[in-house]
């Protein structure tokens, strides 16, 4: 794992070196091990490197006839390749998956993106051709940002990295802010910064340096051409066939590696399949709150580190260090994105650091297989809707209200949710509907000012939603929401994975996030995989001899739950009083300063309304105050 920054200057001027060394200079916890930097005229590329694969060699950027390559990631079928290009006639100097990818390059041209599996963000600058290809992998698993204007395009691993140019104008982009504050995260390619771009999973660019151009390229995307051929069981046999391949391939590493347990499923499976794979004492690390057992699944990481015979590592993050580590937090997102749970992955990243160089995950596991409530209300609405008006807008009978009827003890804890979201617009279009689910702005709006709510634009932020959500070739409500998450919302996720573990030099795995595992989830039918309105109804048949039963079991679903709310009340509420009511907050005029004692005493068990905005504030001042 790594971290670049590049520099094309399009009116000649020759790159600067000092200026190459000043962007990394803030991103240098991506990679402490080593770094260079490479310069032809106005093409200049500096890369730091976090050792994981080939410690002695594959050194970067990397050059092999006349093209330079700078990369992060990890290529998980580099020695496949590899084997392949040898027998082509490719001779290699290092064992590295770098050197491979140049390889791949000169003998496939860009199509060569279309045979790699692993986690990746570079840049190939071809100096024969005169262009860069610039490509990020499947689903976003590792960052790469851009920003282009008449003289220059800038690249970075991190935006903190390419507001360190000088001619980088530094300005928030309303739009983007609207939509964060809509859903926590944005939907397109645009980031919270104007005119800097991300970008998307499953795209490279072509920028020709000759012609002044540059063509974005869509490599892949999940696809719903549904095989109706194979039975459950085969999917059942050929997703635990690809499970073992891909975990078996993530454990490729040259330094200690181990896992993050949650205790949920997912972590729970890649831990005991990682651990029974591993020729050594396999270690996991966990985390949980001490303020009560809705916020602590330590009893279920017990149980699957003892299944795996996994050394289990446990922390304690406290309010304290949540008040001390906040702001630092934010510099390291470079974006406000997600939930309070970013604190608490953070102190886990750390703990892990301390004993090993990479960690696998469970990340993914809910887009792919469906594992979010919200599908389960969303479906249980469908069934009472099918019910009463004898129709199904599916076209196929995925979920009736008799088959729903064991599943709905997971809405246990969910009740005061479908209850809200059966108040309004019952029975609309499922566009409309998963809106609502997804929706942050409803309570939120009342403590935002009446200045800013008047240039909230909900309309437009519901048409870029819905070209999104009803973009796949599928009629399926379950596929909609899937992949609809898996486009959107997975990325604010991975980009907490990838920057907190950055952000102490630890490699983050995440083994579920393969395209194989994609491309065969959204080929079944989607009957078959939400059967019953059963979460992750395929995954708990194909891994339940796997996991304990104690764990298969689970009625209740936690995702790392930050006790924010009791802390709101003790000794954090005057560090969030502090930042909200602060002369710059107020002078933003976003937060409604009346309501923001209210809003900081009221807020909800597990509520994201708090979050939401303090996350803002802290941004604001990270990122826009300091630079000016």
């Amino acid at each position: 794992m790594c971290g670049f920054v590049g520099i094309i200057n399009k009116d000649g001027k020759i790159a600067d070196s000092s200026l190459l060394n000043k962007m990394s200079s803030v991103i240098k916890h991506r990679g402490p091990d080593g770094e260079g930097i490479f310069i032809d005229g106005s093409v200049g590329f500096y890369h730091m490197r976090l050792s994981i694969i080939d410690l002695s060699t594959g050194d970067q950027p990397m050059t092999y006839r006349e093209c330079t390559i700078v990369y992060n990631g990890e290529i998980y079928n580099y020695i496949e390749l590899r084997n392949d290009l040898i027998k082509k006639g490719h001779n290699f100097i290092t064992s590295s998956d770098t050197e491979v990818l140049l390889h791949m390059y000169i003998e496939y041209g860009d199509n060569f993106i279309n045979d790699l599996n692993g986690m990746f963000a570079f840049i190939i600058y071809d100096k024969l051709k005169n262009r860069l290809i610039v490509a990020k992998d499947h689903f976003g698993i590792k960052p790469l940002y851009w920003y282009q204007d008449n003289n220059r395009i800038v690249f970075g691993s991190e935006i903190k990295a390419i507001i360190q140019h000088p001619d980088v104008m530094i300005e928030p982009d309303r739009n983007n802010l609207n939509e964060y504050l809509t859903f926590q995260y944005i939907l397109g390619e645009g980031t919270m910064f104007k005119n800097i771009s991300r970008l998307l999973p499953g795209h490279y660019m072509i920028f020709n340096l000759s012609a002044g151009s540059s063509e974005k390229v869509k490599y892949w995307e999940p696809d719903f051409k549904i095989d109706r051929y194979h039975t459950e069981e085969y999917f059942i046999v050929r997703l635990g066939e690809i499970l073992d391949q891909t975990i078996s391939q993530q454990l490729r590493s040259d330094v200690p590696l181990g896992s993050y347990l949650s205790g949920g499923l997912d972590s729970s499976f890649v831990t005991i399949f990682a651990a029974s794979k591993y020729k050594e004492q396999f270690k996991s690390f966990t985390g949980a709150f001490q303020e009560g057992p809705e916020f602590n699944e330590l009893e279920y990481a017990k149980v699957a580190a003892k299944a795996a015979s996994s050394q289990l590592y446990e922390v304690f993050p406290t309010e304290e260090q949540f008040i001390d580590l906040l702001p630092k937090l934010i510099w390291h997102l470079d974006e406000p994105v997600a939930g309070p749970g970013v604190f608490p992955q953070y102190i886990v990243s750390k703990l892990a650091s301390e004993h090993v160089k990479v960690v696998l995950g469970g990340q993914g596991g809910d887009e792919i297989f469906g594992g979010y409530t919200r599908y389960l209300v969303a479906y249980l609405e469908q069934a009472i809707k099918g019910a009463i008006y004898e129709t199904n807008e599916e076209k196929e009978h995925i979920v009736s209200l008799q088959s729903i009827l064991p599943n709905l003890p997971y809405l246990k804890s969910y009740a005061p949710m479908f209850k809200w979201f059966m108040e309004k617009e019952v029975f609309e279009p499922m566009d409309r509907r998963y809106f609502r689910l997804i929706n942050r702005m409803g309570s939120l709006a009342s403590y935002l000012t009446k200045d800013f709510m008047a240039e909230y634009n909900g309309g437009e932020i519901y048409e870029n939603y819905s070209s999104i959500f009803n973009h796949p070739d599928t009629l399926s409500f379950f596929n909609k929401m899937t992949h609809f998450d898996m486009l959107t919302s997975l990325r604010g996720l991975l980009q907490v994975e990838d920057r907190v573990s950055m952000a102490v030099s630890l490699e983050s795995r995440v083994p579920l996030l393969d395209r194989r595992i994609v491309d065969l989830i959204s080929h079944m039918p989607a009957g078959m995989k939400f059967k019953g309105g059963e979460m992750k109804y395929l995954l708990k048949r194909t891994i339940k001899d796997i996991v304990p039963k104690k764990i298969m079991n689970r009625k209740e679903k936690m995702g790392f739950p930050v006790p924010l709310h009791l802390w709101a009340r003790n000794k954090a509420k005057g560090f969030i009083l502090d930042t909200l009511l602060s002369h710059e907050s107020r002078r933003r005029n976003i937060i409604d300063s009346k309501y923001v004692e209210k809003l900081v005493t009221s807020e909800r068990p597990f509520g994201r309304d708090l979050w939401g905005i303090l996350c803002l504030e802290l941004w604001f001042q990270q990122f826009i105050d300091l630079h000016h």
